[in-house]
């Protein structure tokens, strides 16, 4: 309390903010203009169209996108199921390897060494590891660049594919594919649908059908080069492709092709030799070097610069490749025998040869040596001796005393593979080629090569033909001459009366036991001038026969067959020497008899100096087939000439150009060699003649009585010769 007894008001704090009402008025905000009212613009007609296919659009894409996804995802398990089921399915990279349906034939001459091979050669499993690094690497680069990059297939590569056949004009599908290495090994593993004998009218149908072309088919290819990628490893995947893909020659996997071409092992091919082979893959026919060398050089050219361009190669690696081109091995350049080889082809059991399933060795009679001789001497005879544009044909033959086949052409093209044989499958007239099988008949009926014959105009009433004048080639007449003449000569006239003389039947046996088919020989007189038919083969064996002493022979190219590796053959040759025809003395004079054929008579053109020569020149009516059948040096060769549609031959007989073609052959089998005898006797004593005890003119000639048949009975000079002396015609 104060001391003045006033009340004191209350203390208080000082307020810190004024009073409201203290508080000064707020400004005054100027009152806000109302706006105008918006007005609504009016849409045009075609701003409404716009509007209303705008929002359809995306109605749509919505729709789409909706769809899409969802397909997307239902097709992307499809796949993925697809994929993994077929990966589940495949089974181990060696059980594929080798998909050949059907085996190979291997063929090998009289020294062991390979000469030709049939079939579908697999050289058995060689993986990406094993091959030559250079081939490795040319694979990839020139089939598959982005291979290890990619999972089975190539988007870029596909659309650069179609680009490139789009802009040449074809189909997106035709020509370039864009394939991967993955995608073309599941088109050789066609799907992994195997083939089946039963369900395909050939094997080339079924592969047909794998390398057809469609969409549907290259999306279960893409399907099932994905599984693959799956399933195997990149190498794994190049080890079938290696092993599956053909190139060409029959061959199926670059073991084989390196093989086949060069004579190696795939794991040993330089780059050269690589690029080579891997620039088969494109068309394996068309660059095949045994087809032609330089195009398949010029192709791997190509390879070597796609090696360089990826790094694969320096450049002076590749420029030697280039410097340095892959060369053909011996085998493989020369092709030689390849008549031969379809010869032996088809004297084989069908289920070891044509349709063999398994892999087989032939070993073969063949001399390579003597096949290029034969070759060399029929090239060079055509291309300098006959006129430009002949279409003129000639098949040789060469063989050994037991029938051994040692060379065989069958035509001028020598590098023909499945023709035509002339040499084993052309049936023509043998003409005076037949000859020697009359005289051989005479001889072992105990005629001597001097006895003499009459060659004079001669005409024998034939029962059903009438009467039948043959003529010499000459249209002259040389009168009583000798048996030896007659042959040297090749007169027809006192060929006819021998033959008539010692029995068209006893000719005809001596034939057939010689191997002339029975079939294609004539009836009648005219046998004796070689009216029949017969290959060159068959003639050749038969005069093989008369070398050997008068045993017939079986003509042979097989020696033995065998399965690839295993020892024991299976099979053997049943060729070689058979049953004796005439007795040896009798073949020995005839041999003799056929060394005067080349010394004087019309065979003189096969004479070689140093060499006993001996053979019998041929030629059939109109000039038609002309031949020249001889031995040499233990060898008997034939040569048959002519037109494959028996048109005439101009100027040409058997003592021509046939002869010729033998004379260069074996100046060439021959070459080298020391000069040996041939196997024969000349006639000793004098001469005999025939005698006519019927009476009979040269207008006629009688019946040949029963005598002994060739190669039996009493084989005394007196007993033979009383007996013929009642039915030979005389002078």
């Amino acid at each position: 309390m104060s001391g003045n007894g006033r009340k004191q008001p209350p203390l208080v704090a000082e307020r810190r903010y004024k009073a409201a009402a203290e508080a000064p008025p707020p400004a005054k905000v100027p009152a806000r203009k109302k706006a105008p009212a918006r007005t609504r613009r009016k849409r045009g007609f075609l701003g409404t169209i716009l509007a209303f296919f705008g929002g359809l659009v995306v109605l749509i894409f919505r729709a789409i996108w909706g769809i899409t996804w969802r397909i997307s995802l239902f097709a992307g398990l499809v796949l993925g199921l697809a994929v993994a089921y077929y990966a589940v399915k495949l089974p181990p990279v060696e059980e594929l390897v080798d998909g050949r349906a059907r085996g190979s034939v291997t063929l090998l001459d009289a020294y062991g060494q390979t000469f030709a091979w049939r079939g579908e050669q697999f050289g058995g499993m060689i993986s990406a590891e094993q091959v030559s690094p250079y081939l490795h690497d040319a694979v990839v680069a020139t089939e598959d660049r982005r291979f290890y990059w990619h999972p089975g297939i190539d988007p870029q590569g596909i659309a650069s594919a179609i680009r490139i056949n789009m802009s040449e004009g074809r189909g997106p599908l035709s020509g370039n594919g864009g394939s991967t290495i993955t995608q073309q090994t599941a088109k050789l593993l066609c799907l992994g649908r195997p083939f089946v004998a039963s369900e395909w009218e050939s094997e080339a149908d079924y592969e047909a059908d794998c390398r057809r072309t469609t969409i549907w088919r290259k999306v279960q290819e893409a399907i099932y080069a994905m599984a693959m990628e799956v399933r195997y490893s990149k190498e794994e995947v190049l080890t079938l492709y290696l092993n599956r893909a053909y190139l060409g020659a029959g061959t199926r996997g670059f073991e084989a092709a390196a093989q086949r071409y060069f004579g190696i092992s795939a794991a040993n091919v330089s780059p050269a030799q690589a690029a080579m082979l891997a620039g088969l893959l494109k068309a394996p026919t068309t660059y095949a070097p045994t087809n032609n060398l330089s195009r398949s050089r010029d192709r791997a050219n190509i390879v070597i610069g796609l090696m360089e361009e990826q790094g694969y190669l320096t450049a002076a690696e590749a420029q030697n490749a280039r410097t340095n081109p892959a060369q053909l091995s011996e085998a493989a350049a020369a092709e030689a025998g390849g008549f031969f080889a379809d010869w032996v082809m088809d004297a084989g059991p069908e289920f070891f040869t044509r349709d063999t399933t398994e892999d087989v060795v032939i070993r073969t009679t063949l001399d390579p040596r003597v096949q290029t001789a034969a070759e060399d001497a029929l090239t060079s005879v055509f291309e300098t001796q006959v006129r430009e544009g002949s279409t003129a044909q000639a098949a040789i033959i060469v063989m050994s005393a037991d029938g051994a086949v040692r060379a065989m052409v069958g035509g001028r093209n020598i590098r023909d593979v499945g023709a035509f044989n002339r040499a084993t499958q052309a049936l023509r007239q043998t003409g005076s080629a037949f000859k020697p099988f009359v005289y051989a008949t005479a001889l072992d009926m105990g005629h001597s090569p001097l006895e003499m014959v009459d060659d004079s105009p001669l005409t024998i009433s034939i029962v059903g033909s009438g009467p039948w004048s043959p003529q010499n080639y000459d249209r002259e007449y040389k009168g009583s001459i000798t048996l030896t003449q007659a042959l040297a000569e090749s007169r027809n006239i006192p060929a006819v009366r021998v033959s008539e003389a010692v029995g068209t039947d006893n000719v005809r046996n001596v034939a057939i036991m010689f191997g002339i088919d029975d079939a294609n020989l004539a009836t009648g007189p005219a046998l004796a001038l070689g009216a029949s038919e017969s290959t060159l083969l068959d003639m050749t064996g038969a005069y093989a026969g008369i070398l050997n002493g008068g045993s017939a022979v079986t003509p042979y190219g097989l020696v033995d067959l065998s399965i690839q590796g295993q020892d024991l053959p299976v099979m053997t040759t049943d060729g070689g020497i058979g049953e004796r025809v005439i007795m040896e003395p009798a073949a020995r004079q005839l041999v003799w008899m056929m060394s005067r054929v080349v010394e004087e008579g019309t065979g003189q053109r096969a004479r070689i100096d140093g060499w006993e020569i001996a053979g019998k020149t041929g030629t059939t009516q109109g000039a038609r087939d002309a031949w020249f059948i001889g031995f040499a040096g233990g060898y008997v060769t034939g040569v048959w000439m002519g037109y494959d549609d028996n048109s005439p031959l101009t100027g040409v007989t058997g003592g021509g150009l046939p002869t010729t073609i033998w004379h260069e052959t074996m100046v060439r089998v021959l070459d080298g060699m020391t000069p040996a005898p041939l196997p024969m006797d000349p006639p000793t004593g004098s001469a005999g003649q025939f005698v006519n005890p019927n009476g009979m003119d040269a207008e006629g000639v009688g019946e040949a009585q029963d005598l002994p048949p060739p190669g039996t009975g009493d084989r005394s000079q007196d007993a033979i010769m009383d007996a013929l002396s009642s039915i030979l015609n005389g002078q």
